[in-house]
């Protein structure tokens, strides 16, 4: 068992055996995939049903073209977006399965047409480095993101980040979603690591609620270059970038 001692701001958390790590916003700088994915999902709805892309584009939470980092399409599961996308659907006074399946086929013709990529979904600047530095330092390592298994495991694959994980994590449709805290419990567990030995990093609110209720270690708000953007209430602390948890 290795125990490390690390520090963030003028917060210290020692004996620290693993870090958990959201996915989007987190590690892969996927803003501009996400809103340009919510974009041709409401595209393709307003085709079928004319009127409904720009409410869309609002319950997806993208905004005068900007994405909003605590919205539906930021931290929601894909089965929350259908869910979501349906529901306007039905209010157009479709059946609930018709609008269903209305939004299902939007959804898979969208994923056709955008694939994440190291172009727009990269590895924010430093994240490799910081990684690498956590795995060299004996830290098991894990992610734990609402994006689907799938998703979640092309883009260790993508990015050549098997090596530093040893738990990849996603959602299924009928799965855990966050902020459920069974969810960062059994991720614990699969790593062999106790709740009260690990950290918890995520740029959202579910990913510091979800932690707390665990009982985590601590649970560390990022935003990166924008520091303020991360004090989301309840995180012990919050940063701009991955080199600010340092090992003492």
């Amino acid at each position: 068992m290795t125990l490390i001692k690390l520090s963030c701001q003028e917060q210290e958390f020692e004996n620290i055996e693993a870090i958990v790590f959201d996915k989007d916003g987190t590690l892969a700088d996927s803003e501009q995939f996400l809103r340009e994915l919510a974009q041709k999902r409401a595209r393709l709805l307003d085709a079928k049903i004319p009127g409904v892309g720009d409410p869309l584009l609002m319950a997806f939470g993208i905004e005068q073209d900007n994405l909003n980092p605590v919205g539906l399409m930021a931290v929601g599961s894909r089965n929350e977006n259908e869910i979501a996308a349906a529901a306007y659907l039905a209010e157009t006074g479709r059946g609930w399965l018709e609008s269903i399946a209305i939004a299902q086929a939007a959804f898979k013709e969208a994923d056709e047409h955008f694939t994440p990529d190291a172009k727009t979904s990269p590895l924010f600047t430093g994240c490799l480095e910081a990684l690498q530095t956590f795995s060299q330092a004996g830290l098991k390592l894990a992610i734990l993101s609402a994006d689907t298994q799938t998703a979640v495991e092309a883009f260790v694959q993508r990015h050549d980040l098997s090596a530093y994980f040893q738990v990849v994590r996603g959602v299924t449709a009928d799965g855990l979603k966050k902020p459920d805290p069974r969810l960062f419990l059994q991720t614990c567990e699969e790593l062999g690591v106790q709740p009260a030995n690990t950290l918890m990093i995520g740029d959202a609110p579910g990913d510091i609620q979800m932690a707390k209720q665990a009982g985590a270690k601590g649970a560390i708000a990022i935003c990166w270059k924008n520091v303020k953007a991360s004090a989301i209430e309840g995180a012990d602390c919050a940063i701009a970038q991955l080199d600010e948890l340092r090992i003492i």
